[in-house]
């Protein structure tokens, strides 16, 4: 039986070697209130609490390869279906999909258990998002909105989240965040879609979204303007809507890949909704706390689907034969093949390290927020961790979306490129593979708009603070000792390089953007491969080549930097040529 937990020997690595144990323990505050959970599913300890974690991914993979995957590709070929009353009808396998997960207990991975949920560290369901993701990307999409329940979770009122996120636990809804629209695409400051109260303080919506995942769903989370005095995020607040006759479904957009996922233009008609937390926060607070947890699910999707295609190329290299021997014997596909797999077990170990400190930060603002009072200096250590924690996820989770999504375009690129005429053939999924990837660098912000927020973090000391801990390691292996070495004069490189840009203003911060976070995540992965090569005499191996490897290439972007060319921006002009006339 096809299994994409247990098959996957990366994902088993991380599991063990990852403290999931202490994890665990701050998941579960302690352990101390087990006989408070009604459940009776509360783990006894962290032992009781992993094995929890390995069974639910347990069954996940099995979902995932014995269903899942099967269902992909006929998904793909029909999608969905919109019907003329503005409803829209799942294919019959996405719904067949969805139901098994709910019959599996999935569908409230991360909620407490008084709601019904798991109560699972994001990283478990990290795992478990790449897991369904390689079976079917699209699918990944409906599966990997339960951030939408988790911010109902943290801001909404009491009354919301006792009637909404039960529904959410018994899989009988499932959500979608309605950010976008026509004007307002990366510019949400920019939404226009009206909240307006009755006489009576009851809220309702008025206008057009576009390019909504799963916009059908049954729970829509709206950011629209509340404050129409006020034209930028100020005036935006976050509102919670059923779907309804007063909301439809003008259009299914016709896509390019991920055909099971319906995106829909919606149209708000005096639809009725309930405010989320407070108004004004709903960009500034609410909906980027939405983003960040949606941007660690794309990170995930992306090595979904990087797993799949690089597990066809590498059974093709293996199987293909031609010049009397397999072609992975040929020198140029063994190192499209062997890079792939690096790459993938790279942005791995990145995105499961942000999720791990995504989970220390939400969890240490659950104690500060929600425990029993604390002493005063225990709430100041809280208060300062808070602070740090907030930081660094600031430059790592949108460090780990943008190298994860651009690594899978490569990856699914490569594969096709493995299968050469086979592979631009729907007789294989090579080419699925790379139509559902190219969307993972573009929603829930480009990459482009990753590299800006994760470079003011890299120049404002996040790199430095997050190095100083792991350059404290010590190896006894003296290849590792030597590599941590050139890590720790990349960093040196760099600092010169933050200083230079710093020198030259935020526009050529901007334009240098791309190469500082590239320079900086090699620096990252660089230390998180060489903590895994000390446990592994294979992952040392990857550690080496990885690092040896990306040193030139962050040697070469420092020295690109210094240059100081800016001429993109100076002579964009005569550079781009002039705008091409209307045909």
């Amino acid at each position: 039986m096809a299994n994409y937990f247990l098959d996957n020997e990366d994902i088993q690595f991380l599991f063990k070697h990852i403290d999931l144990a202490d994890l665990a323990g701050v998941q579960e505050d302690g352990f101390a209130r087990v006989e408070e959970d009604a459940s009776g599913y509360a783990p006894r300890d962290a032992a009781d609490a992993v094995d929890n974690y390995r069974r639910v991914l347990e069954i996940i993979g099995e979902v995932a390869g014995e269903m899942i995957a099967p269902n992909a590709e006929q998904v793909d070929r029909e999608g969905n279906t919109l019907n003329d009353d503005g409803t829209v009808t799942l294919h019959p396998l996405v719904q067949k999909n969805l139901d098994r997960l709910n019959q599996a207990d999935m569908m409230g991975f991360t909620l407490p258990r008084k709601y019904g949920g798991l109560n699972c560290p994001n990283l478990i369901y990290t795992m478990a998002t790449e897991i369904v993701s390689r079976a079917d990307t699209s699918l990944m999409n409906m599966f990997g909105l339960q951030g939408i329940a988790e911010t109902i979770h943290a801001f909404a009122n009491d009354e919301i989240k006792d009637e909404v996120l039960p529904r959410f636990t018994r899989g009988e809804v499932t959500g979608a965040m309605v950010l976008t629209e026509p004007d307002a695409g990366s510019d949400l400051q920019a939404v226009r879609l009206r909240a307006f109260q009755d006489e009576q303080g009851n809220w309702y919506l008025n206008g057009v979204k576009r390019f909504i995942t799963n916009g059908c769903g049954e729970i829509l989370l709206v950011l629209a303007r509340s404050e129409p005095e006020i034209s930028d995020g100020r005036g935006l607040s976050l509102f919670i809507a059923e779907r309804s006759e007063r909301v439809k479904v003008r259009h299914l957009e016709s896509k390019l890949g991920i055909h099971g996922s319906p995106t829909c233009e919606l149209v708000f008609d005096n639809t009725p909704c309930r405010l989320i937390g407070e108004r004004q926060r709903g960009l500034i607070t609410y909906v980027m706390a939405l983003m960040n947890g949606a941007r660690v699910g794309i990170a995930a999707q992306s090595l979904g689907v990087a797993e799949a295609a690089y597990r066809l190329a590498r059974t093709y290299a293996h199987t293909r034969q031609q010049f009397g021997g397999p072609i992975e014997r040929l020198p140029a596909v063994a190192e499209m093949v062997t890079d792939m797999k690096i790459e993938i077990e790279a942005a791995r170990a990145l995105t499961y390290e942000t999720s791990r400190v995504c989970d220390l930060e939400n969890n240490n603002l659950r104690v500060l927020e929600l425990g029993p009072p604390l002493e005063k200096e225990e709430q100041k250590r809280r208060k300062q961790l808070s602070r740090s924690l907030k930081r660094l996820n600031g430059m790592l989770t949108p460090m780990s979306k943008y190298y994860s999504s651009e690594m899978c375009n490569r990856a699914a690129n490569t594969a096709i490129q493995v299968l050469g005429g086979s592979g631009y053939m729907k007789d294989y999924a090579a080419e699925r593979y790379l139509r559902d990837a190219r969307i993972t660098n573009i929603y829930e912000g480009t990459s482009q708009l990753q590299v800006v927020a994760a470079v003011r973090g890299v120049t404002s000391g996040g790199l430095d603070a997050w190095c100083e801990e792991h350059e404290k390691k010590t190896y006894e292996d003296l290849l590792l000792d030597e590599l941590k070495s050139k890590l720790i004069e990349a960093r040196q490189r760099v600092a010169e390089c933050v200083q230079f840009v710093k020198a030259k203003g935020n526009a050529y911060l901007d334009l240098s953007g791309r190469r500082l976070v590239d320079s900086a995540l090699t620096i990252i992965i660089g230390h998180l491969l060489l903590a895994q090569g000390a446990k592994c005499d294979r992952k040392k191996q990857v550690a080496r080549r990885f690092i040896t490897r990306e040193l030139h290439v962050l040697r070469t972007n420092c020295e690109e930097i210094l240059a100081g060319d800016a001429s993109p921006m100076e002579e964009y002009a005569l550079l781009a040529g002039p705008v091409p006339a209307a045909e």
